[in-house]
């Protein structure tokens, strides 16, 4: 009895996880049997591939067909192993050369007519095939693009089941897709921080926040501009490296979010979810857990407006992300651990009513009800969040200016070139001083005798908790670096301070 194998590759979170199909064919009623943990999708693959291997002019051996995928104990899941069940059941039946299904790493949907239809994780696939030195990949032609951003694989885009096959016999080669040259691309925006009115102070803030990878809090009452402020934070943010453009591809490509037919994606994500979000929305959920939005917003910008509106448990569950930079999701089917190092952007009112504070209108809220509003948010939370910004009300001077600050471009020129300082010093693009490990911050930062009594006096007044002593650092540290200083100094300490004084819990 001859056995055909073709591998193929299954996803296992943000892995690929190797998958050899194994066919045999043998005595007994005709009939097709997938053995090896299929899900439905897969068992369902029987009546696609039956189909597509009669359009093509190849119907089914009238013999007992028997494909083992291994390992067996491995869960498989998706359509993705049609097209290589399908290339090994022809090998099997001798319609094609054994040796020929050898090196290569096959993935594909199947329709009825035998067109290959895009799967998802290409990239994380390709990566795989690459790392088991399988250097060939056929794949449908709409993740050719993602799946040739893997250095080192020869991708064929594949549009039809005969083509993969023409091509194994020899009869009419497939082209290669070519890899695209990798180029920075700023963020492609129409909103200008000029057009902020006023807010001088939330402007600056936002300035540090980009330049060092920290989170900002705004505080303010209705219509003070802090979401405006949040949605031009993308526009100042440099451009991803191409390192940050693969595990944002791969996370969007598992999440099956990705564009058909787009590469590496090259803008940092901006995801704002509804207050009315579950937590698994946000860290990752399902049977077999896929990314949530916190993943999803990875090297990007996370902004939950109307911060106290988000239900507890889903408010806690950002803990370990603003901490570690990752989520671990728990399920029956495994443990999944996706990253999730984004900049976090919060925007809340002072109070219910939302004019705690304002001149202009008189607020209607008492202190148990102003108490129990800021307690929704947890001391633990505002510790992890670098800035607290207040926003106050826009004078009514101001409503008919054109912007009194300067453009994205001008202040984006200046967070990039505080980025390329922190990349230099600590040879990673990905590591900013946000997220700099305590080991890196304690080298970077060496305070002077002023500088300690500042801190010593912060903390004793502040009580500042030891993380928040060493988030004014890291803060510090991007003043200084956007001041052009090489050491931090006490005006850098002082401003950072300045940051930490807005007091939300109640």
């Amino acid at each position: 009895m001859t056995v055909a194998r073709a591998h193929a590759a299954c996803l296992i979170g943000l892995d690929g996880r190797t998958v050899v199909v194994e066919t045999a064919l043998g005595a007994g009623l005709p009939g097709l049997t997938i053995v090896g943990l299929p899900d439905a999708a897969v068992k369902e693959s029987r009546e696609r591939i039956r189909a597509a291997l009669r359009h093509i002019g190849f119907p089914l051996p009238g013999r007992n067909v028997v494909v083992n995928l291994a390992p067996a104990d491995l869960p498989k899941s998706g359509a993705g192993l049609d097209l290589p069940i399908a290339l090994s059941i022809l090998a099997a039946n001798g319609d094609l050369s054994i040796d020929s299904l050898e090196g290569a790493t096959f993935l594909g949907e199947l329709s009825l007519d035998g067109t290959l239809r895009p799967v998802p994780g290409a990239l994380s696939v390709a990566e795989v095939s690459r790392l088991e030195g399988r250097e060939t990949l056929f794949l449908p032609t709409e993740n050719a693009a993602e799946a040739a951003a893997a250095a080192g694989v020869t991708v064929f885009p594949t549009p039809h089941l005969g083509a993969a096959i023409a091509h194994l016999t020899g009869k009419e080669r497939l082209a290669a897709c070519p890899v695209e040259r990798w180029q920075p691309v700023f963020m492609e925006s129409d909103l200008d921080l000029r057009e902020v009115r006023g807010q001088a102070l939330a402007r600056r803030a936002l300035e540090i926040a980009a330049a060092g990878g920290h989170n900002i809090l705004f505080v303010g009452p209705p219509g003070s501009g802090k979401t405006m402020l949040a949605r031009r934070l993308p526009g100042i943010l440099p451009p991803m490296s191409r390192e940050e453009a693969v595990e944002v591809t791969r996370i969007w490509s598992v999440a099956g979010r990705l564009p058909a037919g787009s590469g590496l994606q090259r803008q940092r994500p901006f995801r704002s979810p509804h207050h009315g979000a579950s937590s698994p929305a946000l860290t990752g959920g399902g049977t077999d857990p896929q990314p949530g939005e916190l993943s999803l917003a990875h090297f990007g910008v996370l902004f939950l407006d109307e911060l106290p509106e988000f239900r507890r448990d889903v408010l806690e569950a950002l803990r370990e992300p603003l901490e570690d930079g990752v989520v671990s999701v728990a399920r029956a089917a495994g443990a999944r651990v996706f990253p999730a190092r984004f900049l976090f952007v919060g925007a809340m009112n002072p109070c219910p009513c939302g004019h705690q504070g304002d001149p202009r209108v008189t607020c209607r809220c008492s202190q148990h009800e102003v108490a129990r509003y800021r307690k929704k948010i947890s001391g633990p939370l505002l510790d992890r969040i670098d800035l607290h910004v207040e926003v106050p009300a826009v004078p009514a001077s101001d409503f008919h200016s054109d912007g009194d600050g300067e453009g994205t471009p001008a202040v984006q020129k200046r967070v990039t070139a505080a980025r390329a300082k922190q990349s230099e010093r600590t040879g990673d693009p990905r590591l900013t001083n946000g997220n700099l490990p305590t080991r890196q911050l304690k080298a970077l930062v060496k305070l002077d005798a002023a500088g300690k009594a500042l801190m010593e006096r912060a903390v004793d007044r502040m009580k500042l908790s030891a993380r928040g002593y060493q988030r004014i650092l890291r803060v510090g540290r991007t003043i200084a670096d956007l001041d052009g200083a090489r050491e931090v100094q006490t005006p850098h300490l002082a401003e950072a301070l300045r940051y930490r004084a807005v007091h939300v819990e109640g």
